[in-house]
């Protein structure tokens, strides 16, 4: 190893091959125990990145985002649940999280992604979201 910088969400280490000739690196991530997620219906299941990339990138889709943006808000998301240092969480806290951080990406993003967190039935649901994101 030849050398290696440590960051709030990874660490990257910088290595050379036994030979000498080649130089590489590496990015390493702590993973932790999984979290189990309740839902709506009080099913129980466990935790998946990749299916809050999904809900997230659903939500944010032809809008003027980049993947990198995209990316950036998944791992907040991702770091805030680690960092609630809980085994078992409800998936209504995970929403909140993701709505704050739309909030502040892409308003229609926002809205879109709360129109199914919280369970739009009628206009008016979308109206009185609109009046607050305005506010």
């Amino acid at each position: 190893m030849v050398e290696s910088r440590e960051s709030t969400e990874s660490v990257r280490r910088r290595r050379e091959c036994l030979t000498g000739k080649h130089r590489f690196t590496t990015y390493e991530k702590v993973h932790s125990s999984p979290i189990t997620v309740i839902k709506r219906d009080w099913k129980k299941e466990v935790f998946s990145i990749e299916k809050l990339e999904k809900s997230i990138s659903i939500a944010c889709t032809k809008r003027p985002l980049d993947k990198d943006s995209i990316s950036k808000v998944v791992f907040e998301v991702e770091k805030d649940i680690h960092s609630l240092n809980e085994k078992i969480i409800n998936s209504k806290k995970i929403g909140e999280i993701v709505i704050n951080k739309l909030k502040v990406l892409d308003p229609v993003a926002y809205i879109r992604f709360a129109s199914v967190y919280k369970d739009f039935k009628n206009i008016s649901n979308f109206e009185k979201e609109l009046k607050t994101l305005k506010k």
